[in-house]
């Protein structure tokens, strides 16, 4: 029996699972969570209460959360591409840099998008400079710790890159990257080459039209 991954194509954290499975070419099926599909969603939501995707069902098992759910493909299908690194303090990194991505690129953009969804009289424009800042501040460190690395770990792809990928992809849509940060403009176009991010940004094209602060043409 295969894996199913519940997704949307266009959510940051099912791109970095995706691009776990691409990565390794893993056989799973991908139920769309999208309100044309009710089934779908209720099955999820009966799986999931806190309604927060991507999940990956396999047998009787849930597995909840982008950075475990690829941790757990990398123990029970693993393939070529070994995303969590055997040694113990190479995968310490590793998971460090998970979390950077995260927490400190993922979470404050989506804050800023989150923002601009809500009715303008329930905006909090205080919270937005919080976010930009936090964003800011991740750049300027990732531009000086991606000095001399072709990945984020080194040479090697893994879980740091799956999550970095979509991060820095929308975080530059969101609050631009600036130019002085070479390093870091860099690696967000080695990210955007590589081919399994490549085929996720690819199939989430059609869904553009409803990122709130506007979709550039340039990716």
């Amino acid at each position: 029996m295969k894996p199913v991954l519940y997704a949307h194509p266009f959510s940051s954290y099912c791109q970095k699972t995706l691009i776990a499975l691409y990565e390794n070419g893993t056989d799973f099926d991908y139920r769309l969570l999208d309100h044309n599909e009710p089934e779908t969603l209720a099955d999820f939501e009966a799986r999931w209460p806190v309604k927060r995707f991507p999940i990956l069902v396999d047998g009787d098992r849930t597995i909840l959360e982008a950075s475990i759910v690829i941790e757990y493909l990398g123990r029970h299908y693993p393939g070529p591409v070994k995303l969590i690194p055997d040694d113990p303090e190479a995968a310490i990194e590793v998971r460090m840099l998970d979390r950077v991505f995260d927490n400190y690129v993922s979470t404050p953009q989506q804050r800023i998008v989150f923002n601009a969804i809500r009715p303008e009289t329930d905006r909090d424009p205080y919270g937005d400079q919080e976010a930009r800042g936090m964003l800011e501040r991740a750049y300027a460190w990732l531009e000086g710790y991606l000095e001399g690395r072709t990945w984020a770990v080194g040479d090697t792809f893994t879980l740091a890159d799956c999550a970095a990928a979509p991060s820095l992809f929308y975080a530059d849509w969101t609050h631009r990257i600036d130019a002085a940060f070479g390093n870091l403009h860099a690696y967000r176009k080695r990210l955007l080459q590589r081919p399994s991010f490549a085929r996720a940004v690819d199939e989430a094209r059609p869904y553009r039209q409803y990122f709130p602060l506007g979709a550039p043409d340039r990716d």
